[in-house]
């Protein structure tokens, strides 16, 4: 299987970016209701993430895409408002 690579890591369109959010947070609150741990199921999530985007975009992509993770988590893009 070729991974399709039409669509860069980093062009999302927001309002789907934001409608899958939505569902991710859903499933996420089905799991812990059914007794999964949350550290658990966020990787799971992350798991699933990254298999689909190598499958996307390919591995070259992807390593340069999560290259980048680093510096977004210490600037605050994935924080809730409290810093461990």
């Amino acid at each position: 299987m070729t991974p399709s690579r039409s669509a860069a890591l980093d062009d999302l369109v927001p309002e789907q970016q934001h409608a899958a959010l939505a569902f991710v947070t859903e499933a996420y609150a089905e799991a812990i209701l059914a007794g999964i741990e949350s550290n658990s199921f966020a990787h799971a999530a992350l798991n699933a993430a990254l298999r689909e985007l190598v499958a996307v975009h390919g591995e070259e992509s992807v390593a340069a895409f999560a290259a980048r993770l680093p510096k977004r988590l210490r600037d605050g893009e994935f924080s809730t408002g409290f810093k461990h």
